[in-house]
């Protein structure tokens, strides 16, 4: 499979450009190299096999008990050295892409017939390493995102960057009708390391140090993971997943330039991104990776600079024991080119007027961890630190503001993993524990608009502020096989005490938030491409510092917390994969901040149900002439509603669309590959009031749908030529005109989306 650059960006813009423009540099099947595996049981041999190979190999304890390998001799590729590992033993490896595969039943004659397929050997993470095995085996809503892009996962919504979220360096994105400014209601993770420059007391992501150049795939779970990650999960868990050191010496190098002809904005857009690394003979691997942007999109005052450098780190000291780490600087900078009235709008929907408005940041993070892994045992502890700083200048209305923040995250996390059989039952037994200390200082300074001068740190300072969290989390479950049921009962419980205290007038603000979050996750394996799941699950957020001084109708600001409800089933033979699933979140103290007023504003009770249904089907099933097309579909009916008693009791919950899908075609050919795909999406209201009449400030007003078109060609010349990839596509092929907009934010306005774009991509790997 070809390497392809990643374009670096925010969420929202995956979720809205060219289905290919997020490509994915996978990680490469090692060369033909010689195994020597002796004689013993199938499941010490595929363990050996899978280490050395560096592929995942998914199978149940049922298939490989009391089966004998003859062990492996000679110099074969990875496909290759399993289907010799595993002749005679009535079982055959079907590749899951990326390096995965699982076990199923060989087709002859000779297959045992009392072979089932259940649980994982693999115990231990959840996340594992986002395999499309481990979405056919999670009792809930999960897609994981290689060579597609997310918007054709149902059920997820992002905007366009708006408000304070208009740079490349920020996430906004919403799951389930939940408002996507900022992504505050979803676990956001990297390597399953918190993202959120404070997990627990800022969780938003106007700051969000991700390079999707420097990642392998993201691992978005909806539903059925509350128990073993948090807090705040409402919106799910979306794991980013960095590039895996190589096996092999690897240098791989990645290229994107684009740009907007139809829109004010000159100039083109270029991305990098660089892998070099590998793992000598002694277990000892190591990579650098590096990801960075120059230039800006179609807006006027849009002009980013981002460099985000990762260094990776593995030892296998033994076929148990390893140890990892991972150190990562990301800095950048970023012009905002702020909201448009409605007279700015529409003379010129791609200008700016807020030429002072500005974002930067930089994080340190630095990642120790340790990994014991044996049979069916798991046992891990991952350490954390993270140093971060955002700061910006930023037009509110009768002054200008400097508002530099530093927050410091340490945390440790360790997980046990244990399975065995009692009677006709498999279990896997996991218990966890987590430990967070957040350390926050926030400050602002201002000049009045009319002294046309920028703040600096000598300039009045009206906010100095000093917030800190130690937070407590423990979960233990038990993943339970019975025949073709699984049943998943666990509990998490989390323990929180939170301040604030504000310098400039010696007032403190204290919480203390203790909850047990239950949950149960149920599958049914009708066949072994086909079953069913349910599951139903608690999640908690804390007061956010921003909100603590802060009052509400009722009282002070309290927890967010919600019930999740989900059942659906998915199909996956190879060939056809499937899945439809209903959900219900029940949401209990809702808030929302407003930048504009420094003030919160409570939403209350909110109520999100839907259907969320996806296809793919590659047509070489119906016919030999459909050999290479492949045809996808998404789609997701999200009703999302306020239920708190008052004026807006029935509204729909703002930048919530009912209807939102994806339609599509690929065809591969040799060294070609093409698609044409679109994305679609129904109105939506900016304010919980749901306005439509536009106001004069482009902040209220009904937002119409839109759908897009978008296609891309590539080719790959092969190893002759250093693995060179050279593609080109367009975005929004129409040039269809849609926008957004920013309703609370000291930025509101509209903000119009991407026009029609041009991009190059090209890749070499040495």
């Amino acid at each position: 499979m070809p390497a392809q650059p990643f374009r670096l960006t925010s969420l929202a813009r995956l979720l809205l450009g060219a289905s290919l423009s997020f490509s994915v540099l996978p990680m490469a099947f090692a060369d033909a190299k010689a195994y020597h595996i002796a004689p013993s049981s199938l499941e010490n041999a595929l363990n050996q096999f899978g280490r050395e190979a560096g592929v995942l190999i998914s199978f149940s304890s049922a298939a490989a008990s009391g089966i004998q390998s003859k062990g492996l001799e000679g110099t074969y590729d990875p496909e290759q050295g399993l289907q010799a590992l595993l002749e005679g033993t009535g079982l055959q490896a079907r590749a899951e892409g990326q390096g995965a595969f699982s076990l199923q039943p060989a087709t002859t004659s000779t297959a045992p017939a009392s072979i089932e397929l259940g649980a994982s050997s693999v115990v231990g993470d959840w996340l594992g390493d986002a395999a499309q095995t481990d979405v056919f085996e999670h009792p809930g809503a999960r897609d994981v995102i290689r060579r597609e892009v997310l918007n054709r996962i149902p059920g997820v919504n992002a905007p366009e960057n708006n408000g304070t979220g208009s740079h490349d360096m920020a996430l906004n994105f919403g799951i389930r009708g939940l408002n996507p400014r900022l992504a505050t209601r979803s676990t956001v993770l990297m390597d399953g390391i918190p993202v959120p420059f404070a997990p627990y007391g800022q969780p938003q992501l106007s700051f969000a140090p991700i390079s999707m150049g420097n990642m392998d795939a993201v691992d978005v779970v909806r539903g059925g993971g509350a128990v073993r990650y948090g807090p705040q999960n409402v919106g799910g868990i979306v794991n980013f997943v960095t590039r895996a050191i190589p096996d092999e010496p690897t240098v791989k190098v990645g290229l994107q330039t684009e740009t907007s002809p139809s829109s004010t904005q000159d100039g083109f857009k270029k991305t990098a991104n660089l892998l070099a690394g590998g793992t000598a003979d002694n277990g000892l691997g190591g990579a650098l990776l590096y990801s960075g942007v120059r230039g800006g999109d179609w807006r006027q005052h849009s002009d980013t600079r981002i460099d985000d450098l990762i260094l990776k780190g593995n030892y296998q000291i033994d076929e148990a024991n390893s140890l990892h780490a991972m150190a990562q600087y990301y800095d950048g900078e970023a012009d905002m080119p702020g909201g448009l009235s409605t007279a700015a709008y529409k003379a010129d929907p791609y200008q700016s007027t807020r030429p002072n408005d500005k974002f930067w940041g930089r994080r340190t993070l630095v990642n120790f961890g340790y990994r014991y892994q044996e049979d069916r045992r798991e046992f891990t502890v991952n350490s954390f630190f993270t140093k971060t700083l955002r700061s910006g200048y930023l037009d509110q209305g009768s002054f200008l503001s400097l508002s530099p923040r530093e927050y410091w995250v340490r945390g440790i996390e360790t997980r046990i993993a244990q399975g065995f059989d009692l009677g006709n039952s498999s279990h896997e037994v996991g218990a966890g524990y987590r430990y967070i200390n957040e350390a926050g200082h926030e400050l602002r300074y201002r000049t009045p608009i009319a002294a046309n001068e920028l703040p600096t740190t000598n300039s009045r300072n009206d906010r100095d502020t000093r917030g800190a969290t130690e937070a407590h989390a423990f979960f233990i479950d038990d993943k339970i096989d019975i025949g073709k049921w699984t049943f998943t009962p666990g509990i998490r419980y989390e323990m929180i005490e939170q301040q604030q205290t504000n310098l400039l007038t010696n007032v403190k603000y204290k919480g203390d938030y203790n909850t047990p979050l239950p949950a149960l996750n149920v599958m049914y394996h009708v066949t072994d491409s086909w079953n069913l799941y349910a599951n139903t699950e608690g999640s908690f957020g804390s007061v956010q510092y921003s909100q603590m001084p802060n009052r509400v109708t009722g009282g002070e600001v309290k927890p967010e917390k919600a019930r999740t409800w989900e059942i659906g089933t998915r199909y996956d033979n190879g060939n056809l994969r499937a899945e439809i699933g209903a959900f219900l979140i029940n949401f209990n103290n809702q808030y929302d901040s407003n930048q504009t007023t420094d003030t919160v504003i409570a939403r209350g009770k909110t109520r999100h149900q839907g259907i969320e249904a996806s296809v793919n089907y590659a047509l070489d099933g119906l016919s030999p002439v459909l050999a290479g097309f492949d045809v996808y579909a998404t789609y997701a009916y999200v009703d999302a509603t306020i239920r708190e008693d008052g004026p807006n009791k029935g509204n729909r919950v703002p930048f919530s669309s009912k209807n939102k899908g994806s339609i599509g075609v690929g065809y591969t050919e040799g060294p070609w590959k093409a698609n044409l795909d679109s994305t679609f999406q129904s109105n939506q209201f900016a304010d919980n009031a749901n306005t439509r009449a536009e106001s004069a400030d482009g902040s209220t007003g009904l937002i119409p749908g839109y759908m897009v078109f978008n296609s891309r060609v590539g080719y790959d010349f092969g190893h002759q030529l250093s693995d060179l990839n050279v593609a080109v596509g367009v975005k929004n092929i129409l040039n269809h005109e849609y926008y957004t907009r920013s309703f609370d934010d000291n930025n509101k306005g509209k903000y119009v989306g991407e026009p029609r774009t041009l991009y190059v991509q090209t890749s070499v790997a040495f």
